[in-house]
């Protein structure tokens, strides 16, 4: 049984969504999020991002970071440019990229729920960004960005939000990466009662993304507690803000890999190493075909990579081509046994070509690039329904929800 409950969100004057709206604070660098928000004090990396107006030199963890994102965003409520609902409501919340829409229930989830794992997560937090997430919720005394779930489709719950986006959106606009956000204020009490009843037959939400936003929701809730022994569990910090998708319309794109620093010199002597596990191709393009092939570009060549025996892997999680890649060439060759430190590994979402990944090693900056087949919703179900883990870095999300849309305030 999954709980969704309606809240007072604190949204922007409505002629200002655009310019709030700001990427989830942990996709940018600080550089970024600068260059965003040039000339716009409106901007919410103000707030997500407050070292932007600190020294550059100033730690990101620091005191002195929370401190400025609170009165940043003390600033913005006390100038109405963030106005809180009078009524509790669902908001529902689409985005169009292309070709691609999903729509979604901005709501509260129980933190409960994620402790007790009926809120499902299929990815390894970090103690520091786990931290840094806690303090940020805890000092501004607010979710200030969305935690992105999924569930599994049901016709009733889709019947009841066409119901509501039959009408014009509250706000609809265009960002600069060419995604359309557009949002409905849903405070019907009765149709609330009905989307949330139907949410009670939901057996679980899965985190898709914003591990650490929600741990940090849980860490919150439970210093909040401490401090009010007598606390009934209806209290607003008991609850995190997410927006929950039907499994059907999320859109998951690679995350691939590229590699700097690695001793290659002898290309032969590598590749006669990767025939040993894999059947090595030449394709015309960076782009997988299909589940188990992963592309591989070095020396201005891309090769496939294929296993000789995926029969011999056993585990759902093990045989994510992520993890094939982990174990059989990224650990196996080249020694790299923690893909979250070792400096000679990075990461590129998958709204990145394969022709710039080539780039980037033609350019020399990087020896190998790996370029993925997406992992699947389903693969994403089964393991988290095992209870397993993937490897960092296993699914890119697009579009990325949008920061200072919505704020679900704790007190």
């Amino acid at each position: 049984m999954a709980t969704i409950k309606p809240f007072r969100a604190l949204r922007p004057e409505t002629g200002l969504t655009s310019k709030i709206a700001s990427l989830p604070y942990d996709v940018v660098s600080r550089e970024e999020a600068l260059t965003y928000s040039r000339g716009n004090p409106f901007s919410f990396y103000h707030v997500v991002k407050a070292e932007i107006d600190l020294p550059p030199e100033t730690d990101e963890h620091s005191k002195a970071v929370y401190k400025k994102a609170k009165e940043n965003f003390d600033r913005l409520v006390k100038n109405r440019i963030l106005i809180q609902d009078a009524k509790e409501c669902f908001y529902i919340y689409r985005q169009k990229m292309k070709e691609h829409t999903q729509t979604g229930i901005v709501a509260c989830i129980a933190v409960d729920e994620y402790i007790s794992n009926t809120i499902k997560k299929h990815e390894l937090t970090r103690e520091e960004k786990e931290k840094d997430r806690t303090n940020h919720i805890a000092t501004l005394k607010a979710n200030t960005g969305p935690v992105f779930l999924i569930y599994r489709q049901k016709n009733e719950i889709d019947a009841l939000i066409e119901k509501v986006t039959a009408g014009k959106p509250e706000v609809s606009f265009c960002c600069d990466f060419e995604v359309t956000h557009e949002y409905w204020i849903l405070d019907d009490a009765e149709l609330i009662g009905k989307i949330a009843g139907c949410f009670k037959d939901v057996p679980s939400l899965y985190v898709a993304d914003g591990h650490h936003r929600l741990a940090a929701a849980a860490n919150t809730a439970n210093m909040y507690r401490e401090k009010n022994k007598d606390f009934t569990g209806h209290e607003e910090f008991n609850f995190a803000m997410g927006i929950v998708f039907p499994h059907n319309q999320i859109k998951i794109l690679p995350y691939n890999r590229v590699l700097r620093d690695v001793d290659i010199t002898d290309r032969e002597q590598y590749l006669s190493t990767l025939k040993k596990d894999f059947r090595v191709g030449h394709p015309d393009n960076g782009v997988p075909g299909k589940k188990g092939v992963l592309c591989m570009y070095m020396g201005g060549k891309w090769f496939s990579l294929e296993l000789k025996d995926p029969d011999a892997v056993s585990g759902t999680a093990d045989r994510l081509d992520v993890s094939v890649l982990q174990d059989k060439i990224l650990s196996k060759i080249f020694g790299i046994e923690d893909p979250r430190k070792d400096k000679r590994l990075d990461f590129i979402g998958g709204n990145k070509s394969p022709d710039e990944l080539k780039k980037l090693v033609d350019s020399g900056a990087y020896k190998i690039a790996f370029s993925l087949f997406p992992t699947s919703v389903n693969d994403l179900f089964e393991i988290s329904d095992e209870g397993g883990i993937m490897p960092p870095k296993s699914t890119w999300f697009e579009p990325k929800l949008r920061s200072g849309i919505f704020v679900h305030l704790l007190e």
